[in-house]
């Protein structure tokens, strides 16, 4: 007999700001639990130390998060000049100190180098996997494994503020996926001659999702609280926070098909439009509702990609 899942069924994305001092799993957990989702996962991890947007995907929504993944994000930063760790964060023991002769048209000089494409190696710190262990838990146990060099492009890369009385500066920086915040600081603060750290990371923007969209857990729990107090469902509130699912593909191509045609798609069954269909994913559509993303099959015809179970369109 199979084993029913826990919680109710919820779809949508949650914009969690996530706080400092967890992990991304352990939001993503505590979000889980003030919704009492049966599915649930997040879309790109941030350290402990970090804060800022993480989306958390529920239910059907966890089928797009791949969309997330590969967006790019936008962080502010704040580092310590002078001072090199060895996680490139304030999380680390502290392996180098020296002397900060640093101007602010040196820091922009060196700040603008980063701008475009280049390669990139993951900290050892990060939670990237090796054969199947993250990164970062090797490095606590002092063992170096091979990481593979990624392509990572910044695409601005500011200056905000030079507080030379502490020796700390701030930044904002827009980049794309997979790119590592504390490398950077860690790469200035030796093109500086100083040495640099993280001591303060936000993310606060995971493509086009806006940051006044976000909520803490403090504020779900108020809202779970207000619902009951008023005994109302759990729900009432927390629910309306909640994104549309096809939020997350925004940069996809839009296909348009009818309502018949919709049944079909979401059965299986490949689609003939009038139209030339472009490669890669697309947003599917039926009479303007979203109902999975499709492809281009090899004879040109629209098939399923990924489609939502028990969102087929009904019939008139």
């Amino acid at each position: 007999m199979a084993r029913r899942s826990k919680g109710r069924p919820v779809d949508g994305i949650l914009l969690l700001n996530k706080p400092e001092g967890i992990s991304s799993n352990k939001a993503l957990q505590q979000a889980k639990g003030i919704y009492f989702a049966q599915k649930a996962g997040h879309t790109g991890a941030l350290d402990p130390l970090a804060t800022g947007m993480l989306p958390i995907c529920f239910g059907e929504a966890t089928k797009f998060t791949q969309f997330l993944l590969d967006t790019d994000k936008t962080y502010v930063v704040r580092a310590k000049l002078g001072e090199r760790t060895t996680t490139s964060d304030s999380d680390g023991e502290i392996v180098a100190t020296r002397d900060v002769n640093v101007t602010v048209a040196q820091l922009t000089a060196e700040i603008a180098a980063f701008l475009g494409e280049s390669d990139q190696y993951p900290s050892m710190y990060s939670a990237l996997k090796y054969e199947g262990k993250p990164l970062y838990k090797y490095a606590r146990e002092g063992i170096e494994v091979p990481r593979k060099c990624r392509k990572i492009n910044v695409f601005s890369l500011t200056l905000d503020e030079f507080d030379e009385a502490n020796n700390e500066i701030q930044m904002t920086a827009h980049v794309s996926k997979g790119t590592y915040i504390r490398t950077i600081v860690d790469d200035l603060g030796e093109k500086l001659g100083c040495g640099a750290h993280v001591i303060m990371l936000h993310r606060s923007a995971v493509g086009h999702y806006p940051a006044d969209k976000m909520v803490s857990l403090e504020q779900l729990e108020q809202l779970l609280d207000k619902a009951k107090a008023e005994e109302l469902a759990n729900s009432t509130y927390l629910d309306e926070l909640l994104l549309p699912m096809d939020t997350a593909l925004v940069d996809l191509p839009v296909v348009e098909i009818t309502q018949q045609q919709g049944s079909l798609f979401s059965h299986g069954q490949a689609i003939a439009l009038d139209c030339e269909l472009p490669d890669g994913a697309l947003k599917v559509l039926a009479d303007g509702v979203f109902i999975g993303t499709g492809e281009r099959n090899a004879d040109g015809h629209l098939k399923s990609k990924r489609g939502l179970a028990n969102q087929q369109p009904e019939q008139q």
